[in-house]
């Protein structure tokens, strides 16, 4: 298995801060692996619901986690401050591929790194759902920059 390098913050779009808490601390001393998860899932959702993409108790179409994963490369401890990095990786026509960076107070490489895939489906029967033009374009806005480049055919159809 290849590990990966962590990323650097200019590989990222959009960020938000987060506290560690007393209450984050595991046995071994430091945040324990799965409150990074709480992270990426209040990047994720933070960016939405601050575009006007999501309502959590109104929108009729809500992203669900359908896969995720996280990679580590440094511990971090209380009291630091976490600076999550946000951008995107893989558009479908149902769900939508979130890269989520972790940074150390000012460090400017990353201590974990993590992907979560939200599949978009009415909120009421859970049967999928195309993005919705405002999700896509948002979505699109905030795509990896690496990830364009790779793709020739998005070139001149993504505004970066």
């Amino acid at each position: 298995m290849t590990r990966t390098k962590p990323r650097p913050r200019s590989d990222f779009h959009w960020f938000c801060q987060v506290n560690t808490q007393w209450k984050d601390i595991d046995i071994y001393g430091h945040v324990n692996n799965a409150v990074h998860y709480t992270w990426f899932d209040t990047a994720v959702n933070g960016w939405l619901v601050e575009r006007g993409l999501l309502d959590p108790v109104r929108s009729e179409t809500v992203g669900l986690v359908v896969r995720t994963s996280c990679e580590y490369f440094d511990e971090v401890v209380f009291p630091d401050l976490v600076t999550c990095g946000l951008c995107v990786s893989r558009v479908g026509t149902t769900s939508v591929t979130y890269e989520i960076s972790l940074f150390r107070n000012d460090r400017d490489q990353s201590f974990a790194h993590g992907t979560f895939v939200h599949a978009y489906v009415d909120r009421i029967t859970h049967r999928p759902v195309p993005l919705s033009e405002d999700l896509r374009h948002a979505v699109l806005q905030i795509k990896s920059l690496v990830e364009i480049l790779a793709e020739p055919d998005r070139r001149a159809k993504v505004d970066v």
